[in-house]
């Protein structure tokens, strides 16, 4: 709110002072331009961290503003993401939200943005990698594991080969890849402004809550 008050401000500004020396349809131009000026501005401060007071000072420290507002936006969209993932779901409850994410998504997406976010590929990288993190919970020997590993581009990674003497470390690295993968593909909902996207609750959990409350 404050961003567009002053904003506004300036705009009116500009074009009541330039009104009384030039025409009023450039006055008029000039205040609708002057805040673009501001996203210029907020870009070259980005390739150069370090602020001056004087240019915050030319900006009526709007720049600032902007940024701070790019990160609470930014947090916003975390924990959107992050409250429609449980760190309680099993590897076949991930498996299970991931799919089911993945096509409420891809509903509401168009062939383009489905393409420019990756939903595919992500759903993709999420099952290869809980495949193998269930292999190893069924207590694979490593022979079979490694097998896996290699058999896709997702897990055929040196960060997982390093750990093949620590399958339980695997394990882990595993699930919480396919979580953080999880979140992006969340991400894309989320920047496409499906915001009312439904949490998912494992099946279940849903038929619990069911005799709970036919059960009081």
């Amino acid at each position: 709110m404050t961003i567009v008050l002053l904003t506004g401000t300036i705009s009116a500004a500009v074009a009541l002072v330039f009104g009384t020396l030039l025409d009023d349809m450039l006055a008029t131009a000039l205040g609708a331009v002057a805040p673009s000026g501001l996203w210029l501005s907020q870009v070259r401060s980005r390739e150069d961290e370090k602020r001056s007071l004087g240019r915050e000072a030319a900006t009526f420290w709007l720049v600032t503003l902007l940024g701070r507002l790019d990160q609470a936006m930014a947090e916003d969209q975390w924990i959107w993401c992050e409250r429609r993932v449980e760190d309680e779901w099993s590897i076949y409850e991930l498996s299970l939200a991931a799919h089911r994410y993945h096509d409420r998504i891809g509903e509401r997406l168009n062939p383009e943005e489905r393409r420019r976010e990756r939903i595919n590929a992500r759903l993709e990288a999420i099952d290869r990698k809980l495949d193998v993190a269930a292999l190893i919970e069924d207590g694979a020997p490593r022979a079979k594991v490694v097998t896996a590993l290699n058999g896709s581009r997702h897990t055929r990674l040196a960060r997982y080969e390093r750990y093949l003497n620590d399958l339980n470390r695997l394990h882990g690295n595993l699930r919480h890849d396919a979580e953080r993968e999880l979140l992006r593909l969340l991400a894309s909902a989320y920047r496409a402004g499906y915001r009312s996207l439904p949490r998912f609750t494992p099946p279940s959990r849903r038929s619990a809550g069911k005799g709970l409350r036919s059960h009081p």
